[in-house]
């Protein structure tokens, strides 16, 4: 059993060490397509095994089973395989047969060249040829290729080793519940990452793919989907993980895509997520130099799908090469071509062209095509007067790896009343930084989608603009015209400045604190002239009244029943989970909850909450609920399997087992609650290691001095860098000191601490390692009452506070502003003078003394 977490990491580790310094973005052409080809010959065998009633489940001798078949019934039983399947591979070029080539001493890259070229020629008789035609070519997997290494024997021992990276892996079990697909998507992600620039050729990264299709699956009835500029295919297979289950089951994807390299890519990442032949139709092509596709039956109509989808290239220069005119149906509707010098609008044309009367289209641009003027100008304004543009949403710059812009995803529609305004999100300021990247959190997902689906408005987030003012703003969207920033800073006071006191109006503006605790904040001031106050306690006091306040431990002590149940419902879901493919469905669920129990209660940010469960699922849960699903929730928790280190490095590296780690309960989980005593002991010493190491640092420090004064029978102890204690030169300077003498005492106390040091260190790893071993060996006799309560706090251990703290950090952001409204205006132009008199009495005195000396 291997969980697609496990996969994802062992796949992309191996494709580190193996491609050494080859381009990431050429790489993955190999690996993928060789990761590809594996999953053909594993669904060949299955197949026969399924089909020919072969009752056998030892991989070698269901090789030779095929093998022997294959002989005596040849192109009956390729027939049989491909009715099946639209292809089908012959026994002597399976990727079974590579690896035995390779346990034998016999392999040869020929052989693998020969395999991919013979694929190529059995689909070739096919129907489903254009599913699968191309995919293997010399142009996209050149094995000759002296990338690979520079001599045929590099090349063999690097190909040979790519093809051992999934020898044990069976595609078929790992297609079920996407895992396959989610590995694949994922080394997708990473190749993207590793190539930079040329990242924009295949990927769009994660959170905007996510953006767009949860906008996208709102939309009903959605049977057809179609990507101009489709990449990896990445876009369209997330609009499916948005859709009910019958609804992907029937879906219909259409793409295309100009690089031949990423035209497999996308075909091979739809089959591989269980896509069917049937269901796909993409085309390696150029989408703007001709239309396609078009309806059969009107040669001179596009088709027109439910959802369109696109991140096309930006901005591309000298795009209409096929000297297109505006008479091209896809620009009709704008009566004008867009500007040769920039491509972006001929692709959302395009894109619209093609969207069906009530579907939804959305596409990423870059910020230029809200507010550029000429061609551009003109077909903006065509598109808001016929009121196509649904929602401008406004995202933060360097999401993708391939440019550091900012980019905004407009949404289209054709069925919208010419009165609906046109809602405007800004999302720019919703984000983390991961290195040198930005990305939005599932929490900045989430508000964006729901703000979108409900039409909210919300000061300096989003707004619903009206045909009349972008009337008024001569139809330019930029967003800032319409969401101001908020200005968070307060106000300076000219008279508080003057005479003190904070002004009444900024703590009446204190809106959390006066809906909350309105009388706390009212006892806690006192006013020193109209309209001003002045605090009559510490911010330590009024904190402490506002956060044991009754009506703040009630609420918090609400949330937290609430949170119990929605814990506990989803505790007995987690642990009985018996098929991956409800994995999502549950998480779904539990985010979708926490979300409506945090509603309910003013001034806690739902979407925080909703953060810190999609943290859980990210660390925890999506892994744990897998494991689970593949065995048994009690079974697993009381397995264990090696933990495995990587020692040594270059042609030494090698992995060892370092022990043994829970399959679900987390060692130092167990450590921490069933070995407490240990525990201690082990900190204890751990503190009074610290203590020696310190005085041990103050002694040092001081046989530095004494060796600046000639003092030198502690300087002499040290090490060259001055910067620690010899034990050997310790026991030297003892000798030759005398008894009584201060030298002798002070290198008997190093002496001592030197001593307890090393005992210290040696109880502390034989303590740690006697626990390792402990709890190593209690995982496979745990308790079920042991697993509940060891699960339960590795789940929601840390929940209820979290969210405790969202209750309390709206409170104290705002006694933070108290406070500093208080110290702004303590200093007034009184005490100012004051402390000017002062100083000025002081230098009069200071002269007076110098006089008298003279």
């Amino acid at each position: 059993m291997i969980t697609s977490e496990e996969i994802k990491r062992r796949l992309w580790d191996g494709a580190n060490e193996l491609r050494g310094s080859m381009d990431a973005s050429r790489y993955k052409d190999y690996m993928l397509g060789l990761m590809f080809y594996k999953f053909l010959s594993d669904q060949t065998l299955e197949t026969f095994k399924v089909t020919s009633g072969v009752n056998e489940t030892n991989e070698t001798k269901l090789v030779v089973a095929y093998y022997e078949a294959h002989e005596q019934y040849g192109d009956q039983l390729s027939s049989m395989i491909r009715n099946v399947l639209g292809y089908y591979v012959l026994p002597e070029y399976l990727y079974q047969t590579w690896l035995s080539d390779i346990n034998s001493g016999e392999f040869e890259v020929q052989k693998v060249i020969d395999s991919l070229n013979n694929f190529e020629r059995t689909i070739a008789v096919t129907g489903d040829s254009d599913d699968f035609k191309g995919l293997f070519s010399s142009s996209t997997l050149d094995l000759t290729n002296t990338a690979l290494g520079n001599n045929l024997n590099e090349r063999s021992r690097n190909i040979r080793n790519l093809i051992l990276l999934f020898a044990d892996l069976n595609m078929v079990a790992l297609q079920k519940g996407d895992v396959l697909g989610d590995a694949y998507e994922y080394l997708i992600g990473q190749f993207a990452m590793e190539s930079g620039k040329k990242a924009g050729e295949f990927y769009t990264p994660r959170q905007v793919s996510e953006v767009m299709a949860q906008i996208v699956a709102k939309s009903s009835n959605i049977n057809s989907i179609y990507d101009p500029t489709v990449g990896s295919g990445s876009l369209l297979l997330t609009v499916r993980n948005h859709l009910k289950g019958d609804a992907q089951k029937t879906l219909n994807y259409f793409g295309q895509e100009k690089n031949t390299a990423t035209y497999n890519l996308t075909r091979m990442n739809l089959l591989l997520h269980g896509v069917r032949p049937e269901r796909m139709t993409i085309r390696n092509g150029d989408t703007l130099a001709e239309d396609w596709p078009e309806d059969p039956e009107r040669s001179s109509e596009g088709v027109q799908f439910d959802a369109v989808v696109m991140n096309p290239p930006y901005s591309v220069k000298n795009w209409n090469q096929s000297d297109l005119k505006v008479s091209d149906p896809r620009f009709e509707i704008a009566g004008v071509l867009p500007p040769n010098s920039k491509g972006d609008y001929s692709f959302l044309l395009h894109g619209l062209y093609h969207l069906g009367q009530q579907g939804t289209m959305a596409i990423v641009l870059p910020h230029g095509v809200l507010f550029r003027g000429g061609a551009e100008g003109q077909i903006r304004q065509r598109l808001l007067d016929k009121n196509y543009i649904d929602t401008v949403i406004g995202l933060p710059d360097k999401l993708f790896s391939n440019t550091g812009i900012p980019v905004t995803v407009v949404i289209l529609k054709k069925n919208r009343k010419l009165n609906d305004p046109v809602l405007m999100i800004d999302a720019s300021h919703t984000f983390t930084k991961e290195g040198k990247q930005n990305v939005l959190r599932e929490k900045d997902i989430a508000k964006l989608v729901d703000t979108y689906e409900m039409r909210n408005e919300e000061k300096g987030y989003s707004h619903l603009a009206t045909r009349e003012e972008i009337i008024e703003n001569e139809y330019n969207l930029n967003i800032t015209r319409y969401i101001e920033s908020i200005d968070e800073d307060i106000p300076e006071d000219v008279d508080a400045h003057l005479y003190g006191g904070i002004p009444y109006r900024n703590i009446k503006n204190l809106h959390v604190l006066q809906e909350t605790v309105p009388h706390i904040i009212e006892d806690s001031i006192e006013e020193i002239r109209e309209d001003y106050v002045t605090l009559k306690k510490s911010i330590n006091e009024i904190t402490n009244e506002v956060l044991n306040d009754a009506y703040v431990l009630d609420k918090s002590k609400a949330v937290e029943e609430e949170l119990l149940a929605f814990q506990n419902k989803y505790w007995d879901l987690l642990k009985s989970v018996d098929d991956v493919n409800n994995i999502r469905d549950i998480r779904e669920s539990m985010l979708a909850g926490i979300k409506d129990i945090l509603l309910a209660f003013n001034h806690i940010d739902e979407y925080d909450g909703y953060q810190i469960i999609a943290d859980i699922w990210e660390n925890k849960l999506t892994e744990d609920t897998e494991v689970i699903a593949l065995s048994d929730f009690y079974t697993e928790a009381r397995n264990r399997v090696p933990l495995m280190v990587t020692k040594g490095s270059g042609n030494n590296k090698r992995e060892e087992q370092d022990g043994w780690i829970g399959s679900l309960v987390p060692n130092d989980l167990i450590k921490f609650k069933l070995y407490k005593s240990e525990l201690t002991e082990i900190e204890t010493k751990e503190s009074r290691l610290q203590e020696v190491e310190a005085e041990l640092t103050e002694l040092v420090e001081a046989a530095k001095v004494e060796e600046s004064d000639e003092e030198v029978a502690l300087g002499d102890a040290l090490n060259e860098r001055e910067d620690a204690f010899l034990v050997g030169s310790v026991r030297s300077e003892l000798k030759a000191a005398e008894k009584d003498s201060t030298d002798y005492t002070l290198l008997k106390i190093v002496e001592s601490l030197l001593n307890e040091r090393t005992k210290l260190n040696r109880d502390i790893k034989k303590l740690e390692t006697e626990l390792k071993a402990m709890a190593e060996d209690r995982i496979e006799t745990l308790t079920d009452e042991e697993i509940n309560k060891l699960m339960y706090e590795k789940w929601f251990g840390s929940v209820i506070s979290k969210v405790n703290r969202l209750l309390e950090n709206p409170l104290t952001e705002e006694l933070a502003v108290l406070e500093q409204l208080q110290n702004r205006y303590s200093d007034t132009l009184e005490t100012l003078e004051e402390e000017s008199e002062k100083l000025e009495k002081e230098l009069d005195e200071m002269m007076e003394q110098l006089v008298v000396s003279e």
